[in-house]
């Protein structure tokens, strides 16, 4: 369910049912339309804090369970099509030998990417969200029951492909990680800031089509530290590998995972 962003059609609905009775009963009084407009976004901003507290809660749950377990945990963000479970696929293909991972797939529909994550050999638990365009804490919470947590160095959730409603959803992780490909535009960061101000790391795609391209890479990076100037950006490609090493660097790192 997502009231912030009227993802649950049970819940658009409800909510059109309440505006239109109150919409009618405003009409029934001869209140102001003002009076009208205000008490609805009231409500609507009330029912968004409540949501977003309840999440919050089972947030720091995860994350003081994750702390316990020692399990690195990373959110990867990104818009359809970014090419972030090929990403996955290739970090979690090159690091097998090293690092214990698990990953939490997560889409509205099918379970193509759980099934493509398995063929690696890393445990995955898949989370069809039907209409919901998020995944939030308590998805995550029940995912985890799935694992052996004793032992995991490193947890990835991919999310579902949406650059605006995962940024407010914590899930308890250490770190939100965001893909953007150098097919979708440069602009992406200032058109979605949220998102990219949320994120420790941005991981810039598909570099490897960049002379078939007309991507302002300069520029795309100078917007991404406009909304996040601490922002830590890799460039890479997960097809030919270029760049991978640096972000298995930084995973390492910390995670712990190096040594």
């Amino acid at each position: 369910m997502c009231t912030t962003c009227g993802c649950s059609p049970t819940d658009t609905h409800q909510q059109s049912y309440a505006h239109d009775r109150q919409h009618h009963h405003t009409h029934e009084l001869n209140l102001p339309r003002q009076l009208h407009e205000h008490n609805h976004q009231d409500r609507i901003i009330a029912i968004e804090s409540d949501i977003l507290s309840k999440n919050n809660l089972l947030a720091s749950g995860n994350r003081a369970l994750f702390r316990e377990k020692g399990i690195f945990t990373l959110n990867l963000v990104s818009s359809p099509g970014s090419g972030k479970t090929t990403l996955l696929e290739r970090t979690l293909t090159d690091l097998r030998n090293s690092t214990r991972c698990a990953v939490i797939e997560g889409d509205q529909q099918t379970s193509n990417d759980a099934d493509r994550i398995a063929a690696t050999g890393v445990p995955v638990r898949q989370i069809n969200t039907g209409a919901g365009c998020h995944l939030d804490a308590h998805m995550v919470s029940h995912a985890l029951e799935e694992f052996d947590l004793e032992n995991l160095n490193l947890l990835f959730v991919e999310n579902v492909g949406n650059l605006v409603c995962p940024a407010a959803f914590d899930l308890g992780e250490d770190h939100k990680v965001v893909v953007l490909s150098v097919t979708e535009g440069e602009d992406k960061p200032l058109k979605y800031p949220q998102m990219f101000h949320n994120s420790t790391v941005m991981l810039l795609n598909k570099v490897d089509l960049l002379p078939y391209l007309e991507f302002d890479v300069t520029k795309c990076l100078e917007m991404a530290r406009r909304v996040n100037p601490e922002i830590i950006i890799f460039q890479l490609s997960a097809k030919t590998g270029q760049g991978m090493e640096e972000w298995y660097g930084w995973l390492k790192e910390k995670s712990g995972t190096g040594n």
